[in-house]
Order: C-alpha cells, then sequence, then structure tokens
C-alpha cells in the first residue's frame, strides 16, 4: 500500500509539473509587513501633497471633491482595513519593487515585489480621518496602522 501511494504520488508530481511554465519555481517566504505609511494627498485644490513621517494632519486644504490617497506598504499584509471616518473606501494596488540602488519603484523590470502601493479615490467626501491598517501574512502576523486627518 505505502509503495502505491509513493508511485501514485510520483505520478501526480510529474502530471503537475507538465502544467506549470518552464521555469524553476524560486519561492521565498513573503516578507512580514515592516512599514505602511501615507506618502501623499492629491487633489484639484492642492496638487500633490508629500506627507512627513509623523505628520498628522494635510497641510493643505484638499476639501472637494476627487481627493486621493496614496499609501506604501512594505511586507505583504492580508486584507487592508479602509477608513474615511469609519466609512469603507475602496482603491487598487499596484506591486512596488527593490532595485539594487534601494529606491522602490514599479515593477517594470522582473525584480523582487516588497510591497504595494495603494491609490485609495475619497469619491466625493471632502475631509476627515483616512486610516490604514493591515495584518501581515505571515510570522509574526503583526498589524500595522497609519492615519491622517485631511483637511
Amino acid at each position: 500500500m505505502y509503495r502505491m501511494n509513493k508511485k501514485l504520488m510520483a505520478a501526480v508530481g510529474c502530471t503537475l509539473g507538465l502544467w506549470l511554465p518552464g521555469q524553476a519555481a524560486d519561492a521565498a517566504s513573503a516578507p512580514p509587513l515592516s512599514e505602511v505609511k501615507v506618502l501623499k494627498v492629491e487633489s484639484p485644490a492642492c496638487g500633490f501633497e508629500d506627507i512627513a513621517h509623523g505628520q498628522e494632519q494635510t497641510r493643505c486644504d484638499h476639501s472637494g471633491p476627487n481627493i486621493k490617497v496614496y499609501v506604501l506598504e512594505v511586507g505583504y499584509g492580508r486584507q487592508p482595513h479602509v477608513t474615511l471616518d469609519g466609512f469603507e473606501v475602496d482603491g487598487t494596488r499596484s506591486p512596488v519593487c527593490a532595485y539594487s540602488n534601494g529606491n522602490l519603484n514599479d515593477c517594470s523590470v522582473r525584480t523582487k515585489v516588497v510591497g504595494y502601493l495603494y491609490v485609495f479615490d475619497l469619491k466625493g467626501k471632502q475631509e476627515g480621518t483616512f486610516s490604514f491598517s493591515n495584518i501581515s501574512i505571515n510570522a509574526p502576523g503583526n498589524r500595522m496602522s497609519t492615519q491622517l486627518y485631511i483637511k
């Protein structure tokens, strides 16, 4: 019985190998979350405002429609929770990759994904407390969060 299961497993493994692309799997464990931060807030009234580390509110009065918030997440999270004054906000995410010079860039060239850039459209909401939090996908399972008052 043991021998038959071993042969069956080998056959299944070979069959699965035929479905995979011709590249060898080079899987490393996903890095845990190490940082989340609001990078920028964009609006027609102010253009792009860079958000400094520890900044609690925007300097510019962004109030008005079409406000966007850019959040950087370094590492891998499970499912972000994003709100403006407690109301959920939808957005998009794009992978961010590290290059040899240490800068974060998009992944147009095949490099290692180190996190994600999220863009949230506040869809007509004009001001309030923006909050972003996520839990690391793997050990240590830490929760990271950031918040910013958008005026």
